[in-house]
């Protein structure tokens, strides 16, 4: 047995063993309390869910770069204290009034999206992800740095029997996002047979296990000097890696941004065919700087990803669990939660960082 393994099953049996003696009327969780500050560990209340709402115990929170834009202040107007986390998995505890897809002890994961109102012009198109009413998992309503967490029960999707808590954990924001992603790229038009990741992380590391399903060629791009990053991209499936800047081989169909970072904009540009698309897929990136109209000409597209249906992550699961995606991931214990953010944003984690609270 590795050791990544043997340390997984250790946490595993701690956590069993705290649960067995802890209290379902307290909980620990990770609080901020300003944005730039450091999360607190804390003993809370255990939520009780509203009308339409589910209590979760916790199994596995998985952590992710958003979440370091909302620590650190990139994102505005979060709700605080804030319990960060939105690639959740938990069992339901207790249900509230008015609650029918769900029942105590069912498996379930809660995404970014966390509510939309249903009333504005895009719920009403059929766009709930661009609702300007909408509510965020880890961002406006509390989240899964916790042992349990209450969320509305129309946006928790049912896991699947064939994952485990931790590798199920990235698929709910890092799949989900990937996968909307390439749908994004592929709706550019044409024959996208050739797709370039820059940024091989948590969203990368699952999306080109479903690209090369499709039959579709990746092309890797990660952080220069990464030799980690670029070995696991080409494990995952990716015919080539290399660092962000270098020329690679052919011509690409298309490309998803997964770095927030605003530069790889025209370098992403400069290597699409004409007709191709850039789809930029995090929610905050860095300014993207001046650049040559030809690099934009010849019909190239740019485009950003912003959250996710329901429809997406119905479909998104379900395939997931048919092509038996496989996620990499690194556990924490909940305590561990600001180290494991400062792995995500040094760039020392290949795959997913995930807590077991």
């Amino acid at each position: 047995m590795d050791g990544r393994r043997q340390r997984h099953l250790n946490i595993r049996g701690a956590v069993e063993r705290r649960r067995r003696h802890r209290d379902i009327r307290g909980m620990r969780a990770m609080v901020l309390d300003s944005p730039g500050g450091p999360l607190r560990a804390a003993d809370l209340p255990t939520p009780q869910p509203g009308s339409g709402e589910v209590l979760l115990a916790v199994s596995a929170c998985a952590v992710c770069r958003t979440d370091l834009h909302v620590i650190d202040g990139e994102l505005p107007h979060p709700k605080l204290p804030l319990i960060p986390g939105h690639e959740v998995v938990g069992r339901v505890r207790a249900v509230g009034e008015g609650v029918t897809r769900f029942q105590p002890g069912q498996r379930v994961g809660v995404p970014w999206l966390g509510w939309t109102c249903g009333a504005c012009p895009a719920c009403l198109g059929g766009r709930e992800n661009l609702c300007a009413n909408a509510r965020f998992t880890g961002y406006t309503r509390d989240g899964g740095y916790a042992e349990a967490m209450v969320a509305d029960a129309r946006y928790c999707f049912a896991i699947a029997d064939g994952l485990d808590d931790v590798a199920a954990a990235p698929l709910l924001c890092a799949g989900l996002i990937g996968y909307r992603s390439l749908r994004m790229a592929l709706a550019g038009g044409g024959d996208v047979r050739r797709l370039g990741f820059w940024g091989f992380g948590a969203a990368a590391h699952i999306l080109v296990q479903v690209a090369a399903v499709q039959g579709r060629e990746v092309y890797a791009f990660t952080r220069p000097g990464d030799a980690a990053a670029a070995e696991a991209a080409r494990r995952f499936g990716c015919v080539w890696a290399g660092d962000a800047g270098a020329e690679p081989p052919v011509a690409l169909d298309a490309a998803i941004i997964f770095a927030p970072v605003g530069p790889l904009v025209p370098e992403a540009l400069s290597r699409v065919r004409p007709g191709g698309t850039v789809v930029c897929a995090g929610i905050h990136m860095s300014d993207i700087p001046a650049f040559a109209y030809n690099l934009l000409w010849g019909e190239r597209s740019i485009r950003s990803v912003a959250n996710l249906t329901r429809a997406d992550g119905e479909e998104f699961l379900a395939l997931a669990a048919k092509l038996g995606v496989r996620t990499l991931t690194n556990v924490y214990p909940l305590e561990r939660a600001g180290q494991a953010l400062a792995d995500l944003r040094e760039g020392r984690l290949v795959g997913a960082a995930v807590l077991v609270p």
